[in-house]
């Protein structure tokens, strides 16, 4: 697949995207290594939990930034609701003809969200933090546990609906894996930054 000599028009944005997910039917060995990678990924965050002590977990570089634990927090509400999405999308058909926004498609050719720091609503500082460190575990292998439910649902479902990103437009369950496995991989660098505060601090 070769799309960039084209104009990102956004006609030709929604061209590639069509190619894309070509490449990415139902039941082949490309969503299953996308199935795959997603669950590797869910795997890295929950491996990488055990590095924070408590103090570490609850501790905010500022009052707008997010806790290690409020991350996590914020990564498994959204994954839960991306799966939720992939469920829909097996389930019916409906919103086959509509489509994803340009911002999004070109999200998906480039294989990562853009490389920009978003800084949240007011409504980031009620965000709550984790109970603990075993509550996030027990939430991230759900996860694991659901998309292992997904794959066996890919063998064989039959409807290739789409679903409605609340800023992007419409999804098909291919997009919204792929969409999940992005963001969890772009809040790897928020991650970096909130270590990099707890060394500097010397929260232990």
């Amino acid at each position: 697949m070769y799309c960039f000599p084209f104009h990102f028009s956004i006609r030709n944005l929604r061209i590639c995207s069509t190619i894309f997910l070509n490449f990415y039917p139902l039941n082949t060995t490309p969503t299953k290594l996308l199935l795959s990678k997603l669950d590797s990924v869910l795997q890295s965050w929950t491996t990488n939990l055990e590095e924070y002590s408590a103090d570490q977990l609850f501790a905010k570089p500022t009052l707008a930034d997010w806790s290690i634990g409020q991350l996590y927090l914020h990564l498994i509400e959204t994954t839960t609701f991306h799966l939720e999405q992939v469920v829909k999308c097996l389930s019916e058909r409906m919103n086959e003809k509509e489509e994803a926004a340009p911002e999004a498609i070109e999200m998906f050719l480039n294989n990562e969200f853009p490389d920009t720091k978003i800084v949240g609503s007011s409504s980031n500082d009620n965000t709550p933090q984790p109970i603990n460190k075993e509550e996030l575990v027990e939430h991230l292998m759900n996860l694991r546990a659901q998309l292992k439910i997904i794959a066996d649902h890919f063998l064989k479902a039959p409807s290739q609906g789409k679903t409605r990103h609340p800023g992007l437009e419409y999804f098909s369950a291919i997009e919204w894996l792929k969409f999940s496995e992005m963001h969890l991989r772009h809040h790897l660098r928020q991650k970096i930054r909130i270590d990099r505060y707890l060394k500097q601090s010397g929260i232990r």
